[in-house]
């Protein structure tokens, strides 16, 4: 499917090669002066995603960064990852655009790799923000699939029978995704996700900007999408107890991909975490979103 490019907000773009000679794909937005911020995507997801007044960000003076995790848009498969994997990343990106400390945020499938920066490089980070996150798959005191849609059991069902049988699924809704967003269609998740009603409102509100977001990070295929599904059900190499920066944690009571529990339960191992839950579902409130800027700024 391809997608108008002169739509996205002006942004730059940088490649940035690890020590282990990956590409780490990364665009920037905001105040290039401003305070670090890095933002990461859900799943699946990519560094094309941008809020509907792309001028947020410089505002608040931040200098936000969104990058493709590995397997996702132009940035170079990472086989085996897990979420803690994603610290290296953080550390390369940033060391190479000469940002010594940052706020850091993530929303769903970023929120637990939010968390692994903020309890693996506490000195550097400023707060993090983790929104609609899932808890660890196995957490003592928490069902995990309790709640969720089908659409969300059948995934992580098929990540814990393994790749292959995960992969199978994700190249189908790989493609109805891109199919439906070619044909301008809200509900461009799977038949078996059946959302809220406050969700498929948001869906349908920004559907331009999911168009931009979802084409990019999936063009290559599917390969980070199953690596991230595979990381969260196994051991992600960090203890969110050990988190000790400014937290916030925000998600919904609505959320049936991710259920209000797996909140309560982050909410109840990270120590002294500030809280935000609201009635929405998992794709949030707009009425939020000037609050969280603030709040990552500093500002709040």
């Amino acid at each position: 499917m391809a997608i108008d490019t002169t739509e996205i907000p002006a942004h730059l773009e940088h490649r940035i090669r690890t020590a282990d000679g990956r590409t780490l794909a990364v665009a920037e937005w905001g105040d290039p002066n401003g305070i670090g911020m890095f933002a990461l995507h859900g799943t699946p997801g990519g560094r094309i995603g941008y809020w509907m007044d792309p001028g947020i960000y410089a505002r608040y003076g931040l200098r936000r960064l969104t990058f493709d995790r590995p397997g996702y848009g132009d940035s170079t498969r990472h086989k085996g990852r897990t979420v803690a994997d994603v610290v290296p990343d953080i550390e390369t990106i940033a060391n190479a655009l000469g940002i010594d400390q940052f706020a850091v945020t993530g929303g769903s499938g970023g929120g637990p790799h939010a968390l692994a920066v903020a309890a693996l490089l506490g000195d550097r980070v400023l707060r993090c923000l983790a929104d609609v996150s899932i808890a660890p798959y196995g957490a003592e005191g928490l069902d995990f699939l309790a709640g969720m849609n089908e659409g969300n059991v059948i995934e992580f069902n098929a990540a814990l029978a393994g790749e292959d049988t995960l992969r199978a699924l994700l190249v189908r809704e790989r493609s109805t995704t891109l199919q439906r967003l070619a044909d301008n269609r809200s509900d461009f998740l799977g038949d078996d996700y059946e959302m809220s009603e406050p969700d498929r409102l948001q869906m349908a509100k920004h559907l331009s900007r999911v168009k931009h977001h979802l084409v990019t990070c999936l063009a290559p295929g599917v390969d980070g999408w199953v690596d991230d599904d595979i990381a969260f059900t196994k051991p992600w190499g960090f203890d969110v107890a050990d988190i000790r920066v400014p937290m916030l944690l925000t998600y919904g009571r609505a959320d049936n991909l991710v259920p209000a529990a797996h909140g309560d339960w982050l909410v109840a191992h990270i120590p002294g975490a500030t809280v935000d839950v609201t009635d929405v579902g998992h794709m949030g409130d707009d009425a939020q979103v000037e609050g969280q800027m603030a709040w990552l700024a500093g500002r709040a």
